[in-house]
């Protein structure tokens, strides 16, 4: 008889430092250790956490945001660097799997990139998200296939998604195919309101149902203070609240535990992983209930680059005896001029 494995995770859902980047990592770092300490094995962040989510480019018109995308620039985290070595340790002292969202900076541009540590504080993938959705069009570029990977950690298989790259049926498929046994989900929360909500449940809901495996999402929090520093236009201010849906769903699509809708704290909750098979015995979408002969999925998974460069061999040209000696003749000859 197969031995029963169940993993505790946690999907934190916490306010960022709008003003400090430091401030941020710091929460995360605290939030990573009281985490383990109720014993999870596992611990998500919400999307672009650190240092935090564009809120700035939902409510402000671009001609109006270029003070703030630059401040973006230059809290944004550069990989590796001292904010990936920071949780990196964090990991390893806790022994976590930890997920994090983050403004990732190479050079001149922004990414939306999702971050996964194993428990050793390795740090075995960084993807970035391949789409941003209207208004991010503004602050990030775009990722490639390369991040749409599977990783194999302390806890299991996972795989990650960014916000609406859920509603990429492709891109889910992607992850499915590699047989991921824990998603990832992220998104930004204390936006758009109610509806946004709902959406990210029956999103995450069908994807657990679809692809047979656990999904746990965090969204983030934004405290009324924090929504008035970013607009003062208390009409504005309803855009920023609402849409917080962290919650952690069984590959029979329901509720592991009731999810967070507002407020800060961390869901925690233990995962039958036995539960898997259960529902891929019924409809593996990549196995038994497939038809890949009818239909099936091509992944470019080269990483994009704006140039690359083909080496041209050098031969060496060695001289004849005779023409060395042609030189020395010619050289002898304008000495005597």
């Amino acid at each position: 008889m197969t031995e029963k494995r169940t993993v505790r995770v946690a999907a934190v859902q916490i306010a960022p430092d709008l003003d400090s980047a430091d401030g941020t990592v710091e929460r995360v770092c605290r939030a990573i250790a009281d985490a383990a300490a109720q014993g999870a094995a596992l611990v998500v962040f919400p999307e672009t956490f650190v240092p935090y989510y564009p809120y700035f480019s939902f409510v402000r018109p671009p001609v109006l945001a270029g003070a703030d995308h630059l401040r973006l620039y230059e809290r944004a985290v550069v990989v590796p660097g001292p904010v990936t070595e920071a949780v990196a340790a964090a990991a390893r002292a806790n022994g976590v799997v930890v997920v994090l969202g983050v403004n990732e900076r190479d050079h001149g541009s922004l990414y939306n990139t999702q971050l996964v540590f194993d428990a050793d504080g390795r740090l075995v993938l960084k993807r970035r998200k391949i789409t941003p959705t209207y208004h991010e069009r503004m602050i990030w570029g775009q990722g490639d296939g390369s991040g749409l990977t599977v990783v194999d950690t302390a806890v299991g298989r996972v795989g990650a998604l960014a916000c609406w790259e859920h509603y990429n049926p492709l891109a889910r498929y992607a992850l499915m195919a590699q047989h991921e046994e824990i998603h990832v989900a992220q998104f930004p929360g204390s936006l758009v309101g109610q509806i946004f909500a709902d959406q990210i449940e029956v999103t995450i809901r069908h994807h657990a149902l679809e692809s047979g495996c656990f999904v746990v999402n965090a969204t983030g929090w934004l405290t009324d203070e924090q929504i008035q520093s970013i607009t003062p236009d208390t009409g504005l201010q309803k855009a920023l609240r609402g849409g917080c849906m962290t919650a952690i769903v069984s590959p029979e699509g329901n509720h592991v535990v009731p999810p967070l809708t507002s407020g800060e704290g961390i869901l925690v909750a233990d995962l039958d992983m036995g539960l898997i098979t259960k529902r891929k015995r019924m409809m593996d979408s990549v196995g038994h209930y497939a038809r890949p002969e009818l239909l099936s999925l091509t992944l470019d998974n080269r990483p994009a680059a704006p140039m690359t460069t083909t080496a041209t061999p050098v031969t060496a040209i060695v001289p004849s005896p005779k023409a060395e000696a042609d030189h020395d003749d010619a050289q002898l000859l304008q000495l005597a001029r």
